[in-house]
């Protein structure tokens, strides 16, 4: 398959997988989506001495920004369910990778931004990344596995203050939350998720991988969440509310919700 959206470098056995829709603030477009799915579901399996992957988006200013909300705003209950289940089996690949994947955050990871760099093994925020759920301002919420990751990294009690306030909070407060591992200065978010993989690559891959998908079985007890933020992702599709929101977004105005 050839990468339109995708990136792709690599050097002594690390991948780094760049989203290049700079203009866009990299959002995560439906081609966008195909390109990672191909990607770790196929491509990756076939590099040979693969150490691991550093994911990371093009430009300073967002590592990805959401997803690209034109394509979903018109969807129905049936239709937005279908939208967030690809999406979840799509990060689904990241996060049972076999090889470890960290998310360099080099800007802003909003949306399903944010839900793809928690999908990834490790997180090196910059000094400048942001983090944040703002789906409810637009009457919706996250589909792609936010509702449950987020809670397995920083616990239900502030999971539920970020993904009803719809927050965006800095680099050092996702730290001290244990959202990210490491904050480093504006641009060395690479090369610190490189010596990361480096250090990892010394170790028994075979007892690496293990421990991938031990750690993803402690929590395979919440696979009913997944599947209730697929309904509930779908349901609000068919609302009212978000279609102010949906539409309040893209015009830059305040939305006027009215509960329906």
């Amino acid at each position: 398959m050839t990468y339109k959206n995708l990136e792709i470098t690599l050097e002594d056995g690390i991948a780094v997988v760049t989203i290049n829709r700079e203009k866009a603030r990299n959002a995560l477009n439906s081609e966008t989506m195909l390109e990672l799915r191909d990607f770790f579901g196929d491509h990756a399996l076939g590099i040979e001495g693969l150490k691991g992957v550093v994911l990371t988006g093009a430009g300073e200013k967002a590592f990805v920004a959401g997803a690209d909300i034109t394509e979903f705003r018109d969807l129905d209950s049936q239709q937005g369910a279908d939208f967030a289940r690809r999406g979840q089996q799509i990060f689904f690949l990241i996060e049972r990778f076999h090889r470890p994947v960290v998310a360099a955050v080099n800007g802003y990871a909003l949306g399903g931004g944010c839900e793809l760099a928690m999908a990834c093994h490790l997180r090196i925020a910059g000094e400048k990344a942001f983090f944040g759920q703002p789906e409810v301002n637009l009457g919706l919420i996250p589909g792609y596995g936010g509702t449950q990751r987020l809670i397995q990294l920083v616990g239900k009690t502030k999971a539920l203050e970020l993904l009803m306030t719809a927050d965006v909070i800095g680099a050092n407060e996702a730290h001290q939350l244990g959202l990210v591992n490491y904050v480093v200065p504006s641009g060395a978010e690479i090369a610190k998720a490189k010596e990361l993989i480096e250090k990892i690559a010394s170790k028994a891959p075979v007892a690496i991988a293990k421990v991938i998908e031990s750690v993803n079985a402690y929590f395979e007890a919440t696979h009913g969440g997944y599947v209730a933020e697929v309904s509930a992702f779908g349901e609000c599709c068919d609302t009212s509310d978000f279609r102010e929101g949906a539409a309040a977004f893209l015009e830059k105005r305040p939305a006027q919700f009215k509960g329906k």
